[in-house]
């Protein structure tokens, strides 16, 4: 990633803006949401795939900055929401998308179907995602 970087820095202008926006692993919740409550679910887990993800991109912009090829202007966190209408539906979004990188065990399902099974009519099931978004100055 560090090379990938040199060369965003080679082609960005003088006084360029680079944004590093991505999620970022951290057992994100699972939430039974409807127009009356949220009930917390249960979490996600990380795996370690998507754990050395993160601070391999950590590790990168660190030496991009001690390079003297960007510099941090501002970071912040903030949540991102992805939703679905069942569990068998977030389900089959999960092993189609994010099975190298994340898992829900056996028992936390059964929590998640046992509390959307009582829910409102019009409950659906969201995971909130932890987002990082970093702007970084061309120095």
């Amino acid at each position: 990633m560090v090379h990938a970087l040199s060369e965003i820095h080679r082609l960005v202008t003088r006084d360029g803006i680079l944004i590093d926006l991505r999620p970022l692993a951290d057992r994100w919740p699972v939430e039974v949401v409807s127009s009356r409550e949220i009930k917390e679910a249960g979490k996600m887990t990380d795996l370690e795939i998507g754990l050395q993800d993160d601070r391999s991109a950590n590790e990168s912009m660190l030496q991009a900055e001690s390079q003297g090829w960007f510099q941090r202007e501002r970071e912040e966190f903030f949540p991102f929401f992805y939703y679905w209408d069942s569990p068998n539906e977030m389900k089959e979004y999960m092993d189609d998308s994010w099975s190298d990188y994340l898992t829900i065990d056996e028992s936390t399902w059964k929590n998640i179907r046992s509390k959307w099974a009582v829910a409102d009519a019009d409950a659906r099931l969201r995971i909130r995602v932890k987002m990082l978004i970093t702007r970084w100055k061309k120095i």
